[in-house]
């Protein structure tokens, strides 16, 4: 196989919704790309490997590692199984996420553990293992995923807002720490991507508050100051109609990964290497 890579990237989550697009914007740029999900998703990375070998012409080299990011072995094995499969690690994507929703006084402890295993302490253990192998290189790029939930308190989302708060404290406290070595951190802070998640979110919604409109009905009310301005222009151009802000995913993630990851892009959302960007 012939590759003109600009690198290797690993996208955790990626079987379905953003980690998919996000896993074909990179192929699109020019990335080798590791491919992880839980062990449940292992046929969704194959047929995303599959279709990004077609579109390709077998010029972007994938491997698929399930793992479950929770676990701190698994997520040391599957940093080192990329390394040695693609020869490297120059993008990490922590993008991988769970949601439950209900109301405060119903949420159980159960259901608040497992949001802040996977998108807190999963997101850890990926800067955390991505960060030893890119120190050595003295460069690297680690990316992970916030949400305007982290951004401001949402209905029925503590424990996912909760999590996501929490993203960013890691984001930028890991930036400011492996600045020095040319890695930088940052985290990107969507608001409504169309996804299964969100229309969980949706239906969630609906069941709570008995209104027919729902989290889509919501969305429309949120003062465009409260978005990440670094997304703020290209999701409105990219609203599906007048004031709506849900986008699509084919349509946000492909400017996300131009502005963030591209070699002409600049090193962090300010310029500033070591800073985060939520």
């Amino acid at each position: 196989m012939i590759s003109n890579s600009k690198g290797v990237a690993l996208i955790t989550g990626a079987g379905q919704g953003i980690g998919r697009s996000i896993a074909l914007r990179l192929a699109e740029d020019g990335f080798d790309l590791g491919l992880n999900d839980i062990p449940a998703n292992k046929d969704k990375l194959s047929q995303l490997a599959v279709d990004i070998a077609g579109k390709h012409g077998g010029q972007r080299r994938t491997h698929v590692v399930p793992a479950d990011v929770t676990v701190e072995d698994d997520v040391k094995i599957m940093m080192e199984t990329v390394v040695k499969e693609l020869g490297g690690l120059d993008v990490m994507v922590a993008n991988a996420g769970i949601i439950r929703t209900a109301p405060l006084t119903e949420t159980s402890v159960a259901d608040w553990d497992a949001v802040l295993a996977v998108n807190v302490r999963g997101t850890f253990l990926c800067y955390k293992y991505a960060a030893q192998h890119m120190i050595p290189r003295r460069k690297g790029r680690i990316i992970g995923a916030s949400s305007l939930a982290g951004k401001i308190g949402t209905p029925y989302l503590s424990a996912y807002s909760a999590s996501k708060f929490a993203v960013r404290g890691l984001t930028q406290s890991a930036a400011v720490e492996l600045g020095r070595f040319g890695i930088t951190v940052n985290a990107y802070a969507p608001g409504g991507i169309q996804t299964d998640m969100l229309a969980e979110l949706h239906t969630a919604d609906v069941e709570w508050t008995k209104n027919e409109g729902g989290f889509y009905g919501m969305v429309d009310f949120y003062p465009s100051t409260l978005w990440n301005p670094a997304l703020r222009q290209q999701v409105l151009y990219l609203t599906s109609r007048p004031r709506r802000r849900i986008s699509l995913l084919d349509k946000v993630f492909p400017l996300m990964g131009v502005f963030i990851l591209t070699k002409d892009s600049p090193w962090c959302f300010n310029g500033d290497p070591g800073t985060a960007s939520v």
